[in-house]
């Protein structure tokens, strides 16, 4: 049955803007890359853990615009060790910080920003007490 997530997939608008977000300010790697038939840029494989990742398709061209309530792709939420830390790496590197650290309902504490295309990304530090850390509410 099912293992884990194996990947995200995003279609981005501009492959260098996504790769410096998430390789450069982040600090995620770069794991491989897939040309599609003809030999051209296609897939980006940015690696967040043992065997999961982020794929960058490369030609996004319509604009991701979230809106409260539809149905989808909300959000991706990435596990921090310092919430204050990677707030101050963002803002560092002229990140707008959507929703500056604080603690959530769910006792983790988060911040939010988008990356380059407009994905919103919620940044977490678990607590002991999160039901994340727990395995129930």
């Amino acid at each position: 049955m099912i293992r884990s997530v194996a990947h995200i997939a995003f279609n981005v608008k501009d492959i260098k803007k996504s790769l410096h977000f998430y390789c450069d300010i982040l600090g995620l790697q770069m794991a491989f890359e897939m040309k599609d038939k003809n030999g051209n840029p296609w897939i980006y494989n940015v690696k967040v853990a043992e065997g999961q990742y982020l794929e960058l398709i490369v030609g996004g061209v319509h604009e991701y615009s979230y809106k409260p309530g539809n149905v989808g792709f909300s959000h991706l939420s990435l596990e921090v060790e310092d919430i204050n830390e990677i707030a101050d790496n963002l803002r560092e590197n002229g990140i707008t910080i959507d929703v500056e650290p604080k603690l959530g309902r769910d006792m983790n504490y988060q911040c939010w920003a988008k990356d380059p295309d407009g994905n919103r990304i919620e940044f977490m530090q678990f607590s002991p007490s999160s039901p994340q850390v727990k395995g129930h509410w």
